[in-house]
């Protein structure tokens, strides 16, 4: 059974009344239509903002941003479009503090189910007078709870209750326990206490130094809401001792201006309410609030332009979470393409350093040339035949064929390596960066699948894409109707080389020594058809075909990576437009008539 003693203190006056400053002459009224126009614009650039990276301020900014949607939703908009509705206390505290107890007694009717199990308020209970319960039954305020008259065990389900004590022009509602074991609850508290005109916080006397009330007390003054707390069931030898520390604990976090009630320990009635001289004081404050207009207009002012003037820090901290979001998005693509990068620079060393003429490569360039092949591709069509002949006698493919597959070879496995490279750093470098590491998968770390089919897919265009430009180069050339495909495909093969060495030709040094003669005689041939700066040209222009098609193919590798980033990166105007949205509405706010003088 909850008991009770006889009343402490309490203040006389409506005290929040008083914080307010002096009531305007003006009755109260609808702001312009700036204000609600700029809350709508930053609901618009609020809800559009999304935080998809794993970053620290992710979560919170997600939290953040659905708590500034429910505000604009719950109070701010309904409240600014109908200033006269009556004033909603929510009454809020720990659990077992005895709200619904308290409010069953301020309006004289068991509304509100009250016991020892815990938690007890499992849906929120809204109480009003009759002539009140049209405004709170339209579903403006608070629109995302479902109105019922009886009990719910949903969460999200709103009681509406009507009772004739309660004078009209005020409402409680009964929220769930602020530190209540369910996560839905204490969710829930935290969304009404943020839709009140006025927060009433109960507490007992032996927990009115819990953390959790006052981190939410906190943030209610910095959000300058009206505010009056019910410190309950205290023994009465006590009193005077705990009032003065919770009043002093108040003036510490610059709350004691806060109207304080002071319930002692008694025994409740067959009905569960408490004795009328226990509640009188506070039932006294409300009454005369409840008849005062301007009371209850300032009190409404009071805590929606706190709530306004809220709205532009807690927009930046999206806002710079948005930016936060951008940033790692740009990080990890670079660290992707400074992978990738670093391939193609791999590649186009090759191509410079004469690494791809060692080993099959040169081997078969030097039986090309050696053996007569070259010449003998460029002196008659014959040259075809014959080697078709010798391939079917001997079971070997002819040289100007081995020294294709070799090159084809050589570069493919070069692609495949760079590919495989690129995979692991790019793999490596999103590890080891929160947003990264979240979006990862373990093909990730390789090339992809099909890598080798496309690498070779790629040399064999790339070589007929060489066959084709000496066709196009040699076009005007007596040379090109004498031999016509035969000394072309002996002279892409030439130009094949070329791409491969350090010089314009081929290389240079012991590595050609062998064959040295035949390779200058086919340097020299090449140059009388062509001419030297040709020769040049065609080298150049093959080589950077090649680079182009390597770009294409590590592009479409960095792609597995990009295309993550891609989708998860929030749109690049968030965070402007957050600020623009917010800068509207402080904007608005100045020049409405809501502004409090604190």
């Amino acid at each position: 059974m909850t008991t009770h003693g006889e009343s402490a203190t309490g203040p006389g006056t409506p005290a929040v009344a008083a914080r307010t400053g002096p009531a305007t002459e003006e009755p109260p009224g609808t702001p312009g239509d700036d204000l609600p126009a700029a809350l709508a614009g930053l609901r618009a650039a609020t809800t559009t903002a999304r935080f998809p990276l794993d970053l620290p301020s992710a979560d919170p900014a997600r939290r953040n941003a659905a708590a500034l949607t429910d505000q604009l939703d719950d109070y701010l908009l309904p409240r600014l479009a109908r200033l006269d509705a009556p004033l909603l206390v929510v009454v809020g505290g720990s659990t077992g503090a005895g709200k619904s107890t308290l409010v069953n007694s301020l309006v004289k009717a068991r509304v509100s189910a009250a016991g020892v199990l815990r938690p007890t308020t499992r849906s929120p209970v809204l109480v009003c007078n009759p002539a009140d319960s049209g405004w709170f039954r339209q579903g403006e305020l608070l629109p995302g709870l479902t109105r019922t008259s009886e009990p719910s065990e949903d969460p999200r389900a709103l009681q509406l209750v009507t009772a004739p004590a309660l004078p009209p022009g005020l409402a409680f509602l009964d929220a769930p326990d602020i530190d209540s074991v369910v996560d839905a609850n204490r969710a829930l508290a935290g969304q009404l206490l943020a839709a009140a005109d006025l927060w009433l916080f109960v507490t007992t006397a032996a927990r009115y130094a819990d953390a959790v009330p006052w981190e939410l007390l906190h943030n209610a003054r910095a959000r300058g809401a009206a505010i009056a707390l019910v410190l309950d069931r205290v023994p009465p030898e006590a009193a005077d001792e705990v009032a003065a520390h919770l009043a002093e604990m108040l003036a510490t976090h610059d709350l004691g201006a806060a109207p304080l009630f002071v319930l002692p320990e008694t025994q409740v009635d067959g009905q569960g309410l408490l004795p009328e001289q226990v509640t009188a004081p506070l039932s006294d404050w409300f009454a005369r609030l409840a008849a005062d207009a301007e009371a209850r207009a300032a009190v409404v002012r009071q805590t929606l332009d706190g709530a306004l003037a809220a709205l532009g820090p807690i927009t930046e901290v999206l806002a710079e979470a948005a930016d936060e979001q951008a940033t790692a998005a740009d990080a990890l693509d670079e660290r992707v393409r400074a992978a990738y990068r670093a391939s193609r620079r791999t590649v186009e060393q090759g191509l410079t350093d004469g690494r791809l003429l060692r080993g099959e490569v040169l081997a078969r360039w030097q039986e090309f040339v050696g053996t007569g092949e070259f010449f003998r591709t460029l002196e008659a069509r014959i040259g075809r035949l014959r080697d078709r002949l010798v391939a079917a006698v001997t079971g070997r493919p002819a040289p100007a064929t081995e020294l294709r597959d070799a090159i084809e070879s050589q570069l493919v496995t070069l692609l495949r390596g760079v590919a495989a490279e690129a995979a692991e750093n790019a793999y490596t470098g999103w590890r080891a960066h929160p947003a990264g590491a979240a979006l990862l998968e373990p093909e990730l770390a390789h090339a992809s699948a099909d890598l080798p089919e496309r690498a070779e897919r790629l040399v064999r265009d790339w070589q007929r894409g060489v066959l084709d430009l000496v066709r196009t180069e040699g076009g005007d050339k007596r040379f090109v109707a004498r031999t016509a495909a035969y000394a072309v495909n002996a002279t892409g093969l030439a130009v094949m080389i070329a791409v491969f060495a350090s010089t314009a030709f081929v290389p240079t040094g012991l590595e050609v020594a062998t064959g040295a003669g035949t390779t200058v005689a086919a340097q020299a041939v090449l140059q009388a058809i062509f001419g030297d700066q040709a020769v040049r040209n065609l080298a150049r222009q093959a080589r950077a075909d090649l680079l182009d098609r390597v770009d294409v193919l590590l592009d479409e590798e960095a792609e597995r990576y990009l295309g993550r980033t891609a989708a998860a990166r929030p749109d690049a105007e968030t965070a402007a437009d957050l600020r623009t949205a917010a800068a509207r509405v402080a904007a608005a706010r100045d020049h409405s008539d809501l502004r409090v003088t604190r």
